[in-house]
């Protein structure tokens, strides 16, 4: 069995670790499993959004999560659109839900996506 040995610096030590190859294969090949990408349209001081986001917390290895300050300049089309309704939320760029988090929806379009890459 190949293995792959791998040095870096933490701190003043040097660390060593060894991985077999295919080990090191399993995960490359995993991680091209993209996984979901949660966008959170969100602005500073709002409690809505600190709360959805602790209900999302048992959900975070299912998703990445990508937060939008629509108060930003660059951000101001979805500040027109949301102004009045964050927290919103997009899944793979498609509108979600808003207000506040509703798990049925996200669990169950999470289990389409989760299907879909794996080829059900």
């Amino acid at each position: 069995m190949q293995r792959i040995t791998m040095l870096w610096f933490q701190g003043k030590s040097v660390q060593l670790a060894q991985y077999s190859f295919q080990l090191l294969l399993r995960n490359l090949s995993a991680s091209k499993t993209a996984l979901p990408v949660l966008t959170l349209f969100t602005k500073d001081t709002c409690p809505l959004c600190d709360e959805a986001k602790e209900v999302l917390e048992p959900y975070k290895n299912r998703f990445i999560l990508q937060e939008v300050d629509i108060t930003l300049p660059e951000n101001s089309v979805w500040y027109e659109r949301y102004k009045f309704d964050i927290p919103v939320f997009h899944l793979n760029g498609q509108f979600l839900m808003m207000h506040r988090v509703n798990i049925s929806k996200l669990e169950k379009q999470l289990q389409k996506l989760e299907q879909q890459g794996a080829g059900g």
